[in-house]
C-alpha cells in the first residue's frame, strides 16, 4: 500500500501544502490564509495539490498540520475570558512578575499586557510545602464564593503554591469547580507546567487556559472538516518541540502549538544540514509576516525549556510574557513580504512589525492593501514576475506597488520609486540580520563560518541580502523552499517531553527515588505518544543543573535505566564541560543542585534517502558540470550598486545536479524565486540544492 502523507502550515499571510509518496513531494500548493476560518483556506489548498497528483483525501495516509492561531491569538488577545486561582496571600504573582524593569532606563516603559487582569485573579486557602507536604488542607468552604466570582469566564488557570510536587489540591479544585460549571476549560499547572518558578508556571497555565476554548472549537471544525471530505486516517499536529502530537494531547495542552509552523522549518534546516554533512547552521525562514532564525549545530535545532510571546520591545528579554514547555529556540521578528514601511516623525524610515499579512496584503495583490510593503519593494525592483506569482492564483499589480513606493516612501525623503524600494530593502534585511548576530551573540557563537539555509516565501529572495548584511558567504536552497514548514512537518516524530522540579544537591543524590520519577515520567510521555504511533520509542533524559545559588540551569544528559552511585561523578563532569563550554570555566569548590528532570519520548524520525545522481562530497564542493543555462534574461535594480542591469532567468525545475552560473540571476519556481546577487555565484549539488557562494 502506498504511503501517501499531507502536511499543511498555516502561516500569517500563506497557507502552504505539500503531499509525498514517502520519498518524493509529489505536489505542492500555496494558497493564502483565510483568517476568518483558517481550515477554508487549508482545505483550498488541500484540494490544489490533490487535483495535481490526482489524488483524493482518502488515499491520503497520513495527515500533519501546524498552524499559528495560538501564537496570533496570544498576540492579538483573541483568548477566552480567563480566571486564575492561587493560593492565599500569592494573587499578584503575575503583576509582581520578576520585580524589574525590561528596559532599566527608559522612563516612559510601558509593561506587557496582562491576559489575566487583577480583577479575574482570585485565591484559596490551602498551602504545601516544597516538598509536596501538605501545611494545610484545600478550604472547600471557598468554592461556592469562587463559583459566583467565576460568572462569565470561560476558562480557569489554577496555579496553587508547589503544586509541581503534589497535585492533589489543585485536581480536587477543579473536580469541585467542574460539578459546579461544567461548561469551564479549567488548566492546572501540575499538568501544564509542574516546574518551580511561580511567575513563570503562572503565565504558561494563564496562557493555556487562555487559548484552550478556542484551539479545541479549531480543532474539532478542522477534523470534522476533513473528515466530511473523506479523509480516513487521524490528524497529528505539529508541536514547538518539534515533534508531533495526536489532536487530543493539543486540545489539552494548546500552549504547545504556539511557534508550531517555525519548529517545522527548524526541522527542515536540520535535515538538510545532517544530509549535507555541514557542522553549523543557521536557519533563516522568511514568510510573509514573519522571519524566524535559528542555530543548528551538529544537525541539532538549538532547544530551549522558555521563550517569551508578543514582547513589548522585540529584542529585549523580559519584555513579552514568559512561557515554559520544550520549544525549538529561535527568534523571531516581524520582517515579512508583508511588512509594512513607513516614514516616521523624525524622517527616518522603517519597516514593521505592522504586515499587512493576507487580508489586505500588500498593495501588489491588488486586494485592497494601501500601505508599501516588503513585497511592494521587491516587484518594484523587478525580483518578482506578476504572471506567475504564487502559482498564478492572482497577478503582481507592480505599478500599483511602484506608486505606493513612490508616494509614500519616495516624496518624503525625496528618492525615486527604484531608490525608495532599496532603501526599504536595507532596512528590512538589516534588521533580520541584527536579530541572527544578538542571538548568536547571545548563545556565544559566531555567524561567520556558518552555511545559512534559507527557505519560505520571501527567504530565498533575501538570502544574499541577509548573508551580505550578516557576514555569511555560503547559503543553501533546498528543494520545495516556498513550502519548506511543512515539508519539515513530514520529518518530525511524534514525540512529548514531560518536565518536573525535585531539587536535589548532586552530592546527596537519592539515586533509587530519581530513578523511580523517572521512570513515571517516562510512562506518562509514552501513554501520550503512543495515541500517534505503535513504532519502536526512544527515550532521552535529563536533568537542568548549576552551581548552587545561580538563578539559570545548564541541561545535562542522563544515561538510561536505573541511576546509580558511579553516575554521579560521571554528571558532574558533564555539567563542568557544559559550564565551561558555556562560561569558559568552572566554579571549584562549588556544590552542583539539580532543579528539573525531563523525559523525552519519540518515535523515529524518517529516514533520508542520499542522492545517486552525483558523487556528494558536501554541499560546499563538488563536481560542477558548466552546463549551459538558458541565455533568458530580465532587467533588475541591482541591490549591490543601485542600478539597472541584466540578469539571468531560470526555471529551477530545468536545473540539473552540475549546473553553475554567476549572478545576478533569478531563479524560478512555483512558490518563491531565489535572488543570486551580482555579488553571489550559485551551483546545484547533488540533492538538487542550489548552493550560492559569495564571490572573492
Amino acid at each position: 500500500m502506498a504511503t501517501i502523507r499531507l502536511a499543511v502550515d498555516v502561516g500569517g499571510t500563506f497557507t502552504d501544502t505539500i503531499l509525498t509518496d514517502g520519498e518524493h513531494v509529489i505536489a505542492s500548493s500555496k494558497t493564502l490564509t483565510t483568517h476568518a476560518d483558517p481550515a477554508t483556506g487549508t482545505l483550498q489548498g488541500v484540494q490544489r495539490a490533490l487535483q495535481a497528483s490526482g489524488l483524493t483525501l482518502a488515499d491520503v495516509t497520513g495527515f500533519v498540520h501546524g498552524t499559528t492561531l495560538a501564537t496570533n491569538a496570544l498576540i492579538e488577545r483573541r483568548g477566552a475570558k480567563t480566571a486564575t486561582i492561587t493560593t492565599e496571600g500569592f494573587r499578584d504573582i503575575l503583576d509582581i512578575a520578576y520585580e524589574r524593569r525590561y528596559s532599566q532606563y527608559d522612563i516612559n516603559i510601558e509593561k506587557p499586557e496582562l491576559i489575566v487582569p487583577r480583577t479575574r485573579s482570585f485565591t484559596i486557602r490551602e498551602r504545601l510545602r516544597v516538598d509536596g507536604h501538605v501545611l494545610q488542607p484545600l478550604d472547600t468552604t471557598q468554592i461556592d464564593t469562587l463559583v459566583a466570582s467565576l460568572e462569565g469566564c470561560e476558562a480557569v488557570a489554577i496555579c496553587l503554591l508547589h503544586a509541581y510536587a503534589n497535585p492533589a489540591h489543585e485536581q480536587q479544585l477543579r473536580d469541585e469547580l467542574l460539578q459546579a460549571r461544567p461548561d469551564l476549560c479549567i488548566s492546572l499547572s501540575s499538568e501544564v507546567s509542574p516546574e518551580a518558578r511561580e511567575f513563570d508556571r503562572l503565565c504558561t497555565t494563564g496562557a493555556n487556559a487562555y487559548i484552550q476554548p478556542l484551539m479545541q472549537g479549531y480543532l474539532q471544525r478542522f477534523s470534522q472538516t476533513f473528515t466530511e471530505q473523506g479523509l480516513r486516517c487521524s490528524i497529528l499536529m505539529m508541536t514547538a518541540s518539534g515533534g508531533m502530537c495526536t489532536l487530543a494531547t493539543a486540545a489539552r495542552y494548546p500552549i504547545r502549538l504556539v511557534e508550531s509552523g517555525p519548529a517545522g522549518g527548524a526541522i527542515l534546516a536540520a535535515r538538510v544540514a545532517a544530509a549535507c554533512e555541514l557542522e553549523q547552521v543557521l536557519s533563516f525562514d522568511m514568510g510573509g509576516t514573519t522571519a524566524k532564525l535559528c542555530l543548528i549545530d551538529q544537525a541539532q535545532p538549538q532547544s530551549s525549556r522558555q521563550f517569551e510571546i508578543a514582547r513589548a520591545a522585540r529584542f529585549i528579554k523580559g519584555s513579552g510574557m514568559p512561557v515554559r514547555i520544550p520549544v525549538i529556540d529561535m527568534i523571531e521578528i516581524g520582517a515579512g513580504g508583508g511588512s509594512i514601511a513607513s516614514v516616521d516623525h523624525l524622517g527616518r524610515l522603517v519597516v514593521g512589525p505592522r504586515s499587512a499579512g493576507s487580508e489586505p496584503g500588500p498593495v501588489a495583490f491588488a486586494r485592497g492593501g494601501a500601505d508599501a510593503t516588503v513585497t511592494d519593494a521587491d516587484a518594484t525592483m523587478g525580483y518578482l514576475r506578476a504572471e506567475d506569482f504564487a502559482e498564478g492564483q492572482f497577478s503582481l499589480d507592480a505599478m500599483a506597488a511602484q506608486a505606493a513606493l513612490a508616494a509614500q516612501i519616495g516624496t518624503p525623503l525625496q528618492l525615486d520609486a527604484q531608490q525608495a524600494a532599496l532603501g526599504v530593502s536595507r532596512i528590512v534585511d538589516e534588521s533580520m540580520a541584527s536579530a541572527a548576530r544578538m542571538h548568536a551573540v547571545e548563545s556565544g557563537k559566531d555567524l561567520a563560518t556558518r552555511t545559512m539555509i534559507a527557505f519560505g516565501g520571501n527567504g530565498p529572495l533575501h538570502a544574499c541580502r541577509v548573508a551580505r548584511a550578516a557576514g555569511i558567504r555560503h547559503i543553501l536552497i533546498p528543494c520545495d523552499p516556498g513550502v519548506g514548514s511543512a515539508v519539515g512537518f513530514l520529518y518530525a516524530p511524534v514525540s512529548f517531553e514531560t518536565v518536573r522540579s525535585r531539587y536535589s544537591l548532586l552530592d546527596t543524590l537519592d539515586c533509587a527515588a530519581i530513578s523511580t520519577l523517572l521512570e513515571q515520567m517516562q510512562d506518562e510521555a509514552r501513554s501520550v505518544v503512543r495515541q500517534g504511533s505503535q513504532a519502536p520509542l526512544n527515550t532521552t533524559r535529563s536533568a537542568f543543573m548549576r552551581y548552587h545559588g545561580q538563578g539559570h540551569e545548564i541541561e545535562i544528559p542522563l544515561p538510561n535505566g536505573t541511576l546509580k552511585e558511579i553516575d554521579i561523578a560521571n554528571l558532574r563532569a558533564l555539567f563542568e564541560s557544559a559550564y565551561s563550554q558555556q562560561f569558559s570555566r568552572p566554579v571549584p569548590g562549588m556544590h552542583i543542585e539539580i532543579l528539573n528532570w525531563a523525559v523525552r519520548v519519540a518515535s523515529p524520525a524518517p529516514s533520508t534517502t542520499a542522492p545517486t545522481t552525483l558523487q556528494h562530497p558536501g554541499p560546499l564542493t563538488g563536481p560542477r558540470t558548466g552546463q549551459k543555462i538558458s541565455a533568458q534574461t530580465r532587467p533588475i535594480f541591482c541591490d549591490v550598486n543601485a542600478r539597472t542591469v541584466e540578469a539571468l532567468y531560470v526555471e529551477r525545475r530545468q536545473l540539473r545536479p552540475g549546473d553553475s552560473f554567476q549572478g545576478p540571476a533569478l531563479v524560478h519556481e512555483a512558490q518563491t524565486s531565489t535572488l543570486v546577487a551580482s555579488d553571489f555565484s550559485a551551483w546545484v549539488d547533488a540533492y538538487g540544492h542550489l548552493i550560492l557562494e559569495a564571490k572573492p
